[in-house]
């Protein structure tokens, strides 16, 4: 098997109630789900085997008597509900040329809770990740061992300080983002020109007054420099440092004060771009990282590694 590439997948965190729970990594250019089940991850089988050279098939794997004595040891400590008299039948045809027997059968009669099989969007068969890396040692011991590393890694992603940080940052600008449009709609709005179809442009030009003071353009010409990232349906916000996002709701908070007060458009940037600067000088000098754009899930895993820090 040719020599495999590791390197974080663009999908590993989607947005959107069902998509929550979905994450994927990417292991020599083969995209695996991930998803969340019982409060467990379980890893996507049908998108493993299809880094396996030749024509096989998940059943091929489940035939296989090593294979079924993992499953059984896996289920006898964590699935009290599992039908051993049913499993010691199916055991005992192992290793027979006739012998066949597909997931969805094993779980029918034995009850197994260690594979699943989901239909509709991201349908496929899914096992515990415990199982999934006993099939990707099916598949070749270097992927097996690549795949163990990368889910490793999204682990250390999804746990990492500067990540999490982000994340209670982002829903904060959001909340932020409420007080703001509120003050829209109650003072600006009603003393505006704008009619029902077109009030939104009224929470956009707003919008765009903290975008141009904070990161100095607007969502447009964001959009028109980053083509690419549009596209994946990312706007400059998705892509802000820690300390952008922190300044980002101050100044949403600072501006629908002012809108309440009465104050001009202009007036309003200009004290809204003092700000944005003066604060992002004093973060800044605090931690290196969180002055950092979060271009990717993995940047401040990348970013923080001692030969990558600034004195």
């Amino acid at each position: 098997m040719q020599e495999l590439s590791l390197r974080p997948s663009k999908n590993d965190i989607l947005t959107g109630t069902m998509s929550a729970k979905i994450k994927k990594i990417e292991v020599d250019g083969h995209i695996i789900t991930i998803v969340n089940h019982n409060s467990d991850d379980f890893i996507s089988l049908t998108d493993m085997i299809k880094a396996k050279d030749g024509s096989f098939y998940i059943s091929d794997w489940l035939r296989n008597a090593n294979t079924l004595d993992y499953i059984s040891a896996w289920e006898s400590m964590h699935n009290p509900s599992f039908n051993y008299g049913e499993f010691a039948t199916i055991r005992q045809s192992a290793g027979s040329n006739a012998f066949k027997i597909s997931v969805k059968e094993l779980i029918e009669k034995t009850n197994a809770s260690c594979v699943i099989a989901k239909a509709g969007r991201y349908g496929g068969t899914y096992a515990h990740k415990d199982i999934a890396f006993n099939f990707g040692m099916w598949i070749s011991p270097v992927f097996q061992l690549y795949i163990v590393k990368e889910y490793q890694r999204l682990k250390e992603v999804e746990t990492n300080q500067y990540n999490l940080e982000w994340n209670v940052k982002r829903i904060l600008s959001k909340v932020n983002y409420h007080i703001q449009t509120d003050a829209v709609k109650d003072y600006i709005i009603p003393q505006s020109k704008y009619t029902k179809e077109t009030e939104w442009l009224a929470y956009a030009e707003e919008a765009d007054i903290l975008n141009v003071a904070l990161f100095t353009f607007t969502a447009k010409q964001w959009r028109e420099a980053n083509p690419q990232l549009a596209l994946e349906g990312k706007n400059l916000r998705d892509i802000a440092s820690i300390n952008e996002l922190a300044i980002l709701s101050n100044l949403e908070s600072a501006n629908a004060d002012m809108i309440r007060e009465g104050e001009n458009k202009n007036e309003r940037f200009k004290k809204l771009y003092k700000i944005a600067q003066y604060q992002k000088e004093i973060l800044d000098k605090q931690d290196f990282l969180k002055s950092i754009k979060k271009t990717t899930d993995d940047v401040y895993l990348d970013k923080g590694k001692p030969n990558n820090l600034q004195e």
